[in-house]
């Protein structure tokens, strides 16, 4: 796990991260701690995702299993509290999850990768953020939020598949805050560099994890290489 500080270096899979035996790059920031998990199978979903090719049952099968994997990661350091049970040969310590999460899809791609990480942490919270962009300015739409009234002491786990421009985001994390969450981590399948850097900017109280960090925003605030509209690649345009 290589940290870097200060600059945002975009990871594009297929390149050296610098990455560790365990499937982990990390590029740090001053206020963004940003891991980049790069273990050969996320590579290979991410890849899947990226195919133009690829079609929209194919794609949000892909974006499941790399949310698996993102989840993972994002609750390596999730505190744990013990408990006694009783295995079919004798009594043990077990574990649990100390506070409960709460997930936030932001809708609507974020959709694509709530089943998947309540899958894999079934004793969260959700909580729902809507937003839209504006085609013309790029700037975020937001049209809908559903949380609970107090995130004081919870941790939060944001689910978008993108991080382009890093508006919506930034909104969303706002969000949060003013309902007094302070451990708030963005789960994104890939991130644009200008959009860590936004968050990075921000000074919110926020970690990132990612399967990658591209090379750039286009004219059209796409990230380059991407992998389109996540929200058409999963459920086609509208």
């Amino acid at each position: 796990m290589t940290r870097i500080r200060v600059n945002v270096v975009p990871v594009v899979e297929g390149t050296d991260r610098g990455g560790s035996a365990g499937g982990r790059a990390s590029v740090g920031c001053p206020l963004v701690d940003t891991i980049v998990v790069d273990h050969p199978l996320a590579r290979a979903r991410l890849s899947t995702m990226r195919d133009a090719r690829t079609d929209n049952a194919t794609f949000r099968a892909a974006l499941r299993e790399l949310t698996l994997m993102l989840i993972y990661e994002a609750t390596r350091a999730a505190p744990l509290a013990e408990a006694q049970i009783h295995t079919p040969v004798s009594r043990t310590v077990g574990y649990r999850l100390a506070t409960p999460p709460v997930l936030v899809p932001v809708l609507r791609a974020g959709l694509g990768m709530a089943e998947a990480a309540l899958n894999l942490v079934p004793e969260a919270q959700m909580g729902f953020v809507g937003m839209a962009r504006d085609e013309t300015t790029h700037q975020p739409v937001p049209y809908m939020e559903s949380l609970p009234d107090s995130l004081v002491g919870r941790p939060v786990f944001v689910l978008d598949p993108m991080l382009a421009t890093g508006g919506s985001m930034v909104h969303t994390v706002e969000l949060l805050t003013r309902r007094g969450a302070d451990d708030v981590t963005v789960v994104c399948a890939l991130s644009a560099p200008e959009g860590v850097r936004r968050l990075e900017e921000s000074g919110l109280p926020v970690r990132m994890v990612t399967a990658s960090i591209d090379e750039r925003l286009n004219d059209s605030a796409f990230i380059v290489p991407g992998l389109g509209d996540a929200g058409d690649r999963q459920f086609g345009s509208v």
